[in-house]
């Protein structure tokens, strides 16, 4: 059986239609992949990165691969000048953040409180108020008023206490006013005794509008000075610890006194109330087991200056106060006289406590200041404590 074989021509173009197809299909690809390439950029960073390993000796790209513009330059300066190093782009300063401003939302508070006000019109003192605005027996313009309430005082502004309309018009033209009283033994620290005995308010002058707060108390064994203020502020920060006023006192004491004892004094004793001690300790002479001494505090407890003494075994016979801050007892003042303070030493209190100075006074500042009259305030007191007696035996 014989074949036929096909000719020559036809086999060749079938070799080239086969290789041809065989080219498109291998181009197509070629393609498919350079377009993935030129899609990709790991494809072409990675590219770039190889080529400048292989040709790290031989001329730099021309920075086609180069995505930042100083790599770029970089790149054209070392190609035309091999020997200089390469442009190295600094990079631009941090630029600070501005500081963001803390603006504190804080309320703004008009007015002074309801309570103190009343206080300073001659109502009763600031914790007797305070008890009345809570009962609600305290108005503002005609709404009940409540604790916390605060209050600006002008002249259309109308409170009543149980519906009776109380008078401002000493509030709004205070004058800070302060008396030195020397108090006797055997007068009590407060507005009114159940018991009918003396108070240190009944000597003083009267007053409209206002009235006088002690500042500080002395117990009813002990004597000297005493200061009554209208200004409650001042007489509240007088009193407070914190800005460690000093009391002088001269106290007597009965005991044998030794310098161990000074100085547990001076150092500090355990009270009950807490750790307690004086400034200063001077002696001031005495005769036997008698002894007076001055002694110095920053605080006023009650019985503070007794009860340091009775923690040495030492009894004390007679105290008196002599000073308070800067202000001495004067010597010519006599136990239950009072006299006013002038302008100057009232400035001097409010400027030891932080309050603007005071520019009224009530004393008559045109005459020249003269000598008290001992004698006249002497008879004063005299024929007050003999109208006393008579109205407390009828």
């Amino acid at each position: 059986m014989k074949f036929q074989s096909q000719p020559r021509s036809t086999e060749r173009s079938t070799e080239r239609s086969t290789d041809r197809n065989r080219n498109r299909s291998t181009n197509r690809d070629t393609g498919r992949n350079e377009k993935r390439g030129e899609k990709s950029p790991h494809f072409n960073l990675r590219t770039g990165q190889e080529r400048g390993r292989q040709d790290k000796d031989q001329q730099a790209p021309k920075g086609r691969l180069d995505r930042s513009r100083g790599e770029r330059n970089s790149v054209k300066s070392s190609s035309n000048n091999p020997d200089k190093a390469p442009f190295e782009r600094k990079p631009l300063p941090m630029r600070k953040p501005k500081p963001v401003a803390v603006t504190e939302n804080k309320p703004t508070v008009a007015g002074e409180k309801l309570q103190k006000i009343l206080a300073n019109a001659g109502q009763g003192s600031r914790r007797e108020i305070e008890a009345i605005i809570a009962a609600g027996r305290v108005s503002v313009d005609g709404k009940m008023a409540t604790l916390g309430d605060r209050v600006t005082v002008h002249s259309g502004l109308k409170i009543r206490i149980d519906g009776h309309l109380i008078n401002l018009t000493a509030v709004q033209k205070e004058v800070c006013r302060v008396l030195m009283y020397y108090k006797p033994e055997g007068e009590l620290c407060t507005r009114s005794d159940p018991e009918g005995r003396a108070t240190v308010f009944d000597r003083l002058p009267r007053l409209v509008g206002s009235r006088w707060i002690a500042v500080g108390r002395l117990d009813i064994n002990t004597s000297g000075l005493l200061l009554f203020t209208t200004d409650g502020e001042l007489a509240n920060r007088l009193m407070h610890p914190s800005q460690e006023v000093e009391r002088e006192y001269s106290v007597r004491v009965f005991g044998e006194v030794n310098d161990a004892m000074i100085a547990r004094l001076r150092k500090g004793v355990q009270l009950e109330d807490g750790l307690a001690n004086f400034k200063s300790v001077k002696a001031m002479g005495g005769t036997g087991l008698n002894q007076w001494f001055d002694v110095t505090l920053m605080e006023g407890r009650n019985r503070e200056v007794r009860r340091l003494w009775e923690s040495q075994g030492i009894q004390v016979s007679r105290l008196i106060r002599i000073r308070y801050g800067n202000i001495k007892l004067m010597k010519s003042l006599p136990r239950g006289g009072w006299e006013e303070m002038d302008l100057a030493n009232v400035n001097y209190l409010r400027e030891l406590v932080g309050l603007a100075p005071e520019t009224e006074t009530k004393l008559d500042v045109t005459q020249p200041k003269r000598r008290s009259n001992t004698g006249k305030i002497r008879k004063a007191v005299k024929r007050y404590t003999e109208i006393s007696k008579r109205y407390k035996k009828a």
